[in-house]
């Protein structure tokens, strides 16, 4: 395999992972919020009692553990391959978010939403048709 073909596989796979840390990582912090219920923000003890809920909250906490891991995932693909291609792939996650908050949060996603989603597939397709990277590295800003 050629170094240009394993550079373009490990920027795909980075991406892949970017998309599923993203948006498991998100639905998952939205689950142990929900879990948590509405904060108050009305006075100091019901700040406290609030900050106590989140922070000892298991469910809040993987998914507080899945971003970080899509941020790791996120700075070293923006190492390899161009901004102008990284971020609107990564909307993929964007789009996969209320999937899994129909699927797993049984949220009701409406039907522009659902276009919404289908249009962000289109234009990664396009975005897909272009090289990851169309600089050369190293270059100056």
């Amino acid at each position: 395999m050629t170094s240009s073909k394993t550079h373009q596989t490990k920027t795909y796979v980075l991406l892949f992972l970017l998309v599923l840390f993203g948006a498991v990582g998100n639905t998952i912090l939205s689950e142990g919020m929900k879990d948590v219920g509405d904060l108050d923000f009305s006075r100091l003890q019901a700040i406290e009692a609030g900050a106590v809920s989140v922070l000892t909250n298991g469910t809040v906490w993987m998914g507080i553990a899945l971003m970080l891991l899509f941020m790791v995932c996120h700075m070293l693909v923006l190492s390899w391959a161009d901004y102008s291609f990284v971020m609107p792939f990564s909307a993929v996650s964007y789009a996969l978010v209320p999937l899994l908050a129909y699927l797993f949060l049984h949220e009701q996603v409406s039907a522009s939403r659902w276009i919404g989603i289908v249009l962000i597939f289109l234009g990664v397709l396009l975005i897909n048709r272009t090289p990851p990277r169309t600089t050369q590295q190293g270059m100056p800003l």
